[in-house]
């Protein structure tokens, strides 16, 4: 199973009217994750508007069916950025549960993490 990174396409850093562009920041940043993720195994993007994070833009989560979902924040439409996010969902793909060691993740999503959220489990009735 691909880990997918759900990227918030809708995104606004508070700068964002002050800089008077077209593109929100999510789509800058969406469209730079998307490049940095061509033909890298196991991952695969997909754009959403709003991810409710308001407060932390830029956002956006990386998941996999049965592994562990993490949703991340704060991020700018930064080559940089965009790289590390890849990198590290390249390295959930890799990982069984989707937990990765500290000591792996890449500097530029260190700090952006907001949240984890446990595998859902499907149960028979």
């Amino acid at each position: 199973m691909p880990t997918t990174i759900t990227i918030c396409d809708t995104c606004k850093r508070p700068d964002w009217e002050s800089r008077n562009v077209e593109q929100t920041d999510g789509e800058v940043l969406a469209a730079m994750i998307e490049a940095a993720a061509v033909g890298v195994t196991g991952v695969r993007t997909r754009r959403h508007s709003c991810l409710m994070g308001c407060g932390k833009g830029c956002n956006l989560a990386i998941q996999a069916e049965g592994k562990l979902t993490y949703v991340l924040g704060g991020f700018e439409a930064l080559a940089d950025h965009a790289a590390g996010v890849v990198d590290y969902a390249h390295l959930h793909h890799e990982s069984p549960t989707g937990q990765v060691p500290f000591r792996s993740w890449p500097q530029a999503v260190k700090g952006h993490f907001v949240s984890r959220l446990p595998v859902l489990n499907e149960t028979a009735e």
